[in-house]
């Protein structure tokens, strides 16, 4: 809540308030790269504009006033839409499941491992016999 930033703010606990409303907000890519960063053992990357933000601007903008977003050089930012955030996840996911190796046994492996061949018959017969019982 308000109070509780206002509580962290006299504290000067300034990064735990930035990741507070960046990183465990709702910008989706910089929580992404951030647990990246922490699985891969990297420094946290600074962290994005929330999406919240951006729906203010939008908001704003909406009602004819002139927003732009600057830094402190002056220069303006342009706030990059939610495409960002999927590509990241999705280069995220692709970097998984390339390290992960897909590797399917053949059936020697399975015949080692006490796995047998089943005949799809054999199946179908053997719940047949149980279906005989039942009544509905």
């Amino acid at each position: 809540g308000e109070m509780e930033v206002w509580a962290l703010e006299a504290y000067g606990a300034s990064y735990t308030l930035q990741e507070i409303l960046t990183v465990k907000s709702d910008d989706v890519t910089g929580r992404v790269r951030t647990y990246e960063s922490i699985v891969k053992g990297h420094n946290v990357p600074t962290p994005g504009v929330p999406e919240s933000f951006k729906v203010l601007v939008k908001e704003l903008q909406s009602l004819c006033l002139d927003i732009q977003v600057l830094d402190a050089d002056g220069n303006q930012i342009e706030l990059k839409e939610d495409e960002d955030a999927l590509d990241t996840f999705n280069l995220a996911r692709m970097d998984a499941d390339n390290e992960r190796q897909n590797r399917y046994a053949d059936e020697d492996e399975l015949a080692d491992a006490g796995f047998d061949y089943v005949a799809d018959e054999e199946v179908d017969a053997s719940y047949a016999d149980d279906d005989e019982g039942d009544e509905f």
